[in-house]
């Protein structure tokens, strides 16, 4: 007659009163009380017919049952948590984490991406839309930011550069008389986004124009690029964008690029970025070259708004951070 296996509790508390030689260590780790896990003991125990703990003075001690039990289930919970590990892992692998900025994500990544899931079906992506980094790795597989492609530990791929010009909606420059030159701007709000940042690159454009400005009229302030489009598209100001983001707004004409030959060209760049470690996962591999390709095609739409609107998609460099 098969033997009936005993409750999971049970040799829960067994193994960890095995390998600490104490009930007080065992309840701590199982969080549980003392005599819970002396219960559950001497239910196995009553189970097996057998002693399994010699209870001397101030300790115990392994019968020879004990020793032989103590192997048996170390060996079987040794065999599920491998099998955990691995069946986790393989879940794992069909899983890629995207963190990226807001802007990026919604005006260039997510319309694209039923391109990566044809490409790789067996790929669920999970994307994030936020402004931190984020843990690379173990949170998130792969970043994508915008700076300098300098942070420690990562390896930070070049994908497009940041450039910027001015749009604005046609019903704003109608209430002009058009727009024929840069000081025109000049009398105009300026939307303003991540923390003014972008004013000071306002005050580059018109240096790059060639026009002096001693003071620029600051409209309202948005935390997003994605959001100061928008406020342009609605007539509350000229707003200094990616003109990639906006190419439909561009091409549909509810934005007008009125100096399509004054790109400004920043300082900064977006990135691909993933832990110097894991630069080599298929997943995370398979997801860069697939980008690559994306912004390659880009490069092509882009420059069919007006020669200067390309968005500048540099080609792919790689930085090795941490050294």
């Amino acid at each position: 007659m098969e033997k009936r296996l005993p409750p999971l509790n049970a040799l829960r508390a067994f193994e960890a009163a095995a390998r600490h030689l104490s009930f007080t260590k065992a309840a701590d780790e199982l969080a549980v009380t003392q005599a819970a896990v002396s219960y559950q003991i001497r239910q196995l125990e009553e189970h097996i017919g057998r002693e399994l703990f010699r209870r001397l003075t101030r300790r115990l001690e392994l019968t020879p049952a004990g020793v032989e039990m103590q192997a048996a289930v170390q060996d079987a919970f040794d065999r599920i948590r491998a099998t955990l590990h691995k069946l986790a892992d393989a879940a794992e692998d069909k899983v890629l984490s995207v963190t990226t900025l807001p802007t990026f994500a919604s005006h260039w990544l997510v319309p694209r991406m039923g391109h990566f899931q044809l490409r790789r079906p067996d790929l669920a992506v999970r994307l994030d839309s936020s402004m931190g980094l984020g843990d690379l790795n173990h949170q998130f597989d792969v970043a994508i930011r915008s700076g300098l492609g300098q942070w420690p530990g990562t390896v930070a791929e070049r994908l497009v550069e940041y450039r910027l010009t001015p749009v604005i909606s046609p019903i704003l420059a109608d209430r002009l008389g058009g727009i024929r030159h840069p000081t025109d701007l000049a009398r105009l709000p300026l939307l303003d986004y991540n923390d003014h940042e972008d004013i000071r690159y306002w005050h580059q454009w018109f240096a790059l124009a060639g026009v002096a400005v001693d003071g620029l009229r600051s409209g309202p302030q948005y935390d997003m690029q994605a959001i100061t489009g928008q406020a342009a598209v609605m007539g509350q100001g000229v707003a200094l964008v990616c003109p990639a983001f906006f190419a439909a707004d561009i091409a549909s004409g509810r934005l007008i690029v009125p100096f399509p030959d004054l790109i400004l060209v920043t300082d900064r760049s977006y990135w691909l970025v993933c832990a110097q470690r894991r630069v080599d996962e298929p997943k995370i591999k398979a997801f860069r070259d697939w980008i690559l390709s994306e912004v390659s095609a880009c490069e092509g739409q882009c420059g069919a708004l007006g020669g200067s609107l390309n968005v500048g998609l540099a080609g792919p460099r790689r930085s090795a951070m941490g050294h």
